[in-house]
């Protein structure tokens, strides 16, 4: 089974979310330049981002990781929002940037937003690889760094999955809809 004859375009190529993690990188070295962040990754689908923002990061930072979901298997947000990992550091005081594959509804991140908030950090921020501002369900949040604006469409690879699988995938894809709709 070849996964990539499951892709009906290449949205976005390897290449290209090589060179704005490189971007974005160069704004987080400015913006947090004396701040010691915590990148707070949401798993697992923004592994492979945070793994490749990082290695342009050239400012002191810590990791530490969030698991949260509102997708449950399927290829449309359920609404609610499951926490099972919550983070290990003291956020209190700290600068804090949560890093997210993709903002869909926003259900998600609101909740994790929430909840962080309540750890009463410094500054609390979002840098996410995909942003679809035409499925937002939650208006009220503050996306510092996006990496790429899509068309709602369902995508694959780069940590995003279907099923969990296509997360390997090296480039972001639009999934066939005959794998999803079966």
């Amino acid at each position: 089974m070849n996964l990539n004859n499951d892709i009906k375009k290449i949205l976005v190529t390897e290449e290209q979310i090589k060179a704005r993690c490189k971007e974005l990188a160069e704004e987080i070295n400015k913006d947090y330049a004396d701040k010691k962040p915590i990148l707070l990754s949401l798993l697992r689908g923004s592994i492979p981002f945070v793994a490749e923002l990082s290695k342009y990061i050239t400012i002191p930072i810590q990791f530490d990781y969030m698991k949260a979901s509102s997708y449950h298997g399927g290829t449309t947000s359920s609404g609610n929002v499951a926490v099972t990992i919550l983070p290990s550091y003291k956020l209190e005081g700290r600068h804090v940037i949560v890093v997210e594959d993709i903002v869909d509804t926003g259900f998600t991140l609101s909740t994790v937003m929430k909840i962080l908030a309540e750890s009463k950090p410094a500054s609390l921020e979002i840098a996410t690889l995909l942003d679809k501002p035409a499925m937002r369900k939650v208006t009220d949040l503050s996306i510092k760094y996006i990496g790429f604006s899509i068309e709602p469409e369902f995508v694959v690879g780069y940590g995003l999955d279907y099923d969990e699988l296509y997360r390997q995938l090296p480039y972001v894809g639009v999934l066939k809809e005959e794998i999803y709709k079966k």
